[in-house]
């Protein structure tokens, strides 16, 4: 699918993988809503982007909101492109120091925004694409949802994170499949260890021991690198039911 021309939502948007995201498609002619709950950083770069980048509020948990989002962005025009980089990270382990067990409502919680959330988007977009008309090439849209490697290779503390990860990986195929017949798209992208904000907020010390954990490149991703791959598998019609590792050769330690 060529991008120039297309509407897309992106969501969690405003910042991160979302943001460099939003850039990319903005800069090739893609008329993007920018999707967070954070709207004064969301406003802040739809008014930077200028003409063809909107902001609109969405919180991947709220079923209403979700909804809501899409038929803004649907309403601009046929929707054909959602990228779905919203999520959240958190460690405990299965049982603390203490020997008590992990609590369920941080359990739940990762799970409801990391999972829920990215099923949220993926069946409010796709319902959307489903009534576009073809494009010349069979398509009607693409979706692309974010995982990590922690999905495959969870660490210490990571059960919930990993968990939540590893169930966005597991949808992409029975997805792909299910929208076989709609000529929708479905592609995930795992992320290694990427230069976030999240990550920013990390000592120098802990950001490079991070950085001499990845092969080659050593080191840490590019949010930039993120958004490069996510416009490749937009405009690769052939794409469909993979995830791809992002990730410098990375495979995680236990630590």
């Amino acid at each position: 699918m060529e991008r120039k021309g297309q509407i897309a939502l992106v969501v969690g948007g405003a910042s991160g993988l979302g943001a460099a995201t939003v850039r990319r498609l903005h800069a090739a002619g893609v008329q993007v809503f920018i999707g967070d709950r954070n709207a004064d950083v969301g406003n802040a770069l739809a008014s930077e982007l200028g003409e063809g980048a909107s902001f609109v509020p969405v919180d991947v948990t709220d079923e209403a909101s979700v909804k809501a989002a899409v038929a803004t962005a649907a309403a601009a025009g046929p929707l054909r492109i959602a990228v779905n980089t919203a999520g959240v990270g958190m460690a405990a382990k299965l049982l603390g120091r203490d020997g008590s067990p992990h609590d369920l409502g941080v359990f739940e919680m990762v799970m409801k925004i990391n999972l829920f959330g990215t099923f949220n988007v993926l069946r409010y977009a796709a319902a959307a694409m489903a009534a576009n008309e073809q494009l010349p090439s069979g398509e009607r849209g693409v979706v692309i949802n974010t995982a990590s490697i922690a999905g495959y290779d969870g660490q210490i503390g990571q059960i919930a994170y990993a968990s939540s990860k590893a169930g966005v990986i597991g949808m992409t195929l029975p997805a792909a499949r299910d929208l076989m017949k709609n000529n929708i798209r479905v592609v995930t992208i795992a992320p290694g260890v990427f230069d976030t904000p999240l990550l920013a907020m990390l000592p120098a010390p802990a950001r490079e021991a991070l950085e001499a954990t990845v092969p080659n490149p050593s080191r840490l991703g590019k949010p930039d690198e993120y958004a490069q791959l996510a416009c490749a598998i937009i405009e690769n019609g052939y794409l469909n039911g993979e995830v791809i590792r992002l990730d410098g050769a990375l495979r995680m330690p236990p630590r």
